[in-house]
């Protein structure tokens, strides 16, 4: 039986988009237990939201799978753990009172009700705000006259909520708050002049609260951000086995722990979380030369300025079309599950013709801010003489998912001439081997590398941010923290983009942007019930 040291692990938890993880490392980084539970976003009066109480049953189950794991190969409860940290799906917005009652629904990054509110914000701070982030939420809700605004207390994020539960600490981690609201790069705080502006420009309402009032107070990466109470011991782990005291670091977004997972911290290095959505995050040497409103300037969790495009679109047209895929292949009273078929189906990809058959998809499930869209209507357009084959078929479908992230990087890479090696890929979308690299490759024309660890994705992510505060003290950056302890040992593969590959992706962009004309009418004349 192998032997484990319990204060020497650190758990990380992650509340992601479709699923709930928890993954346990050791001293040497490696995952030796893990559990998760699957949950979804629900459409409810024109709000994409998860109800709050599924939190605790979805983070307990997750806690519990992980726990008997660790029990069954080291034959040990799981008592204690070094240090604990919690991520979440980025930004969106969680009002609360000063009763801590939450005041409407949790508005998911996913809503791209904010427009006016994000281009008036974006005017007033000269400082693209996209859809998502907290503030123009806020804003927004301030312009629809909403009741609750005026009782609001504290505002904060889902990775911020669940620290806040489990810890009575209202913290959040630099990265995740530069959702929020922008970060000044030199004072690693909010930006002051735009709290100022913000505040001004809500004088006229007479609120009794100040924005910097409500927002969470921001720590850094390496920072304990303070520890496991009683309750929220219970809260992770209802049999009372897992001891309170634990320390925590600070609570970041899935943006974070991704930039973490690929050791993409320092100066001109990106990755790309693919999963549910995809976002692409190039580590800025200095700030970029305009504001775009397709481009998010963010941060690392150890603060240094990130330029993101986010697209809400990527896997959920796909794994519907897989859902459907399983239904037929289970008629016929054969047994298999969602992964092998995506798996299949990513190799099927790679045998379309160079026009994808002249296939063409708009995978947009919700709005896409990038592209000016408020809601989505997910679309599969052939022309009679089309080749229906499953590999068109596929391959239409994850250059549709690839197409919205092409539009974004071009304006980093041609307008601001930014300079990338290659861009390392995690998440779910890489997680058959070749296949979503070198397509993502060959749509980007730029190298992408995958690591060994590529699969963990954001929770492994976390869970080295809990270590690095455990281990820190105060003694060294984060970038120099992954790259001598962390990444020392894990191995990369790099696929580079392959000439006839970019051809057929060109090609297939030009046929997609013009099918945005129909997605725009497919909005206007059919309405969602």
């Amino acid at each position: 039986m192998e032997k484990l040291n319990l204060e020497k692990t650190a758990l990380g938890i992650e509340f992601g988009s479709t699923r709930i993880k928890a993954v346990l490392i050791d001293e040497n980084y490696q995952i030796v237990g893990s559990g998760e539970y699957k949950w979804d976003n629900q459409y409810e009066k024109g709000i994409w939201t998860y109800d709050l109480n599924e939190v605790w049953i979805g983070m307990q189950d997750a806690y519990r799978e992980l726990a008997n794991a660790v029990k069954q190969k080291y034959n040990l409860e799981l008592t204690e753990v070094g240090a604990i940290g919690f991520s979440g799906m980025m930004h969106g917005y969680l009002p609360f009172d000063s009763s801590g009652k939450q005041l409407v629904p949790f508005r998911t990054w996913r809503n791209t009700t904010t427009e006016v509110s994000a281009k008036e914000l974006t005017e007033l701070f000269s400082f693209n705000i996209p859809h998502r982030w907290s503030i123009a939420h806020l804003y927004q809700a301030i312009l629809d006259n909403e009741e609750h605004v005026k009782y609001i207390d504290f505002l904060t994020t889902l990775a911020g909520f669940v620290h806040w539960k489990v810890s009575d600490e209202k913290v959040l981690g630099v990265g995740e708050a530069s959702g929020m609201f922008p970060i000044d790069p030199k004072t690693e705080d909010y930006d002051g002049e735009m709290l100022r502006l913000f505040d001004e420009k809500l004088s006229k309402y007479k609120y009794s609260w100040r924005v910097r009032d409500i927002l969470p107070p921001i720590q850094k990466a390496g920072e304990i951000a303070g520890r496991l109470t009683k309750k929220g011991a219970k809260m992770l782990d209802p049999t009372g086995t897992l001891r309170s005291g634990i320390p925590l670091c600070p609570p970041e977004g899935d943006a974070g722990t991704g930039m973490v997972a690929t050791n993409s911290i320092d100066a001109k290095t990106g990755n790309i979380s693919a999963g549910t959505s995809v976002f692409a995050m190039i580590v800025l040497e200095e700030n970029l030369s305009n504001y775009y409103h397709e481009i998010d300037v963010v941060t690392t969790p150890s603060a240094k300025p990130v330029a993101m495009v986010h697209c809400n679109n990527f896997t959920s047209d796909i794994n519907d079309w897989v859902s459907m895929f399983k239904e037929i292949i289970e008629l016929t009273g054969m047994d298999i599950n969602s992964s092998e078929i995506f798996t299949l189906l990513l190799k099927e990809a790679l045998e379309a013709n160079s026009d994808t058959g002249g296939i063409v998809n708009c995978n947009y499930y919700s709005g896409e801010p990038i592209t000016g869209f408020e809601e989505g209507r997910p679309l599969l357009v052939r022309m009679p003489d089309s080749k229906l084959t499953l590999a068109n078929f596929m391959r239409a479908q994850i250059y549709s998912a690839i197409a919205t992230l092409k539009i974004g990087m071009d304006i980093l890479t041609e307008n601001e001439n930014i300079d990338v090696d290659y861009i390392l890929g995690h998440g779910g979308f890489f997680k058959t081997k070749n296949v979503g690299q070198q397509l993502m490759a060959d749509a980007l024309n730029i190298p992408i590398s995958v690591m060994t660890t590529a699969s963990e994705g954001g929770p492994w992510g976390m869970a080295i941010l809990a270590m690095y505060a455990l281990d820190n003290n105060g003694h060294r950056t984060l970038a120099d923290y992954l790259n001598k302890e962390v990444f020392t040992t894990i191995k990369k593969k790099t696929l580079y983009p392959e000439k006839e590959g970019n051809k057929s992706f060109i090609n297939y962009m030009e046929q997609y942007k013009k099918l945005l004309k129909v997605e725009q009418a497919a909005i206007e004349h059919l309405s969602i019930n």
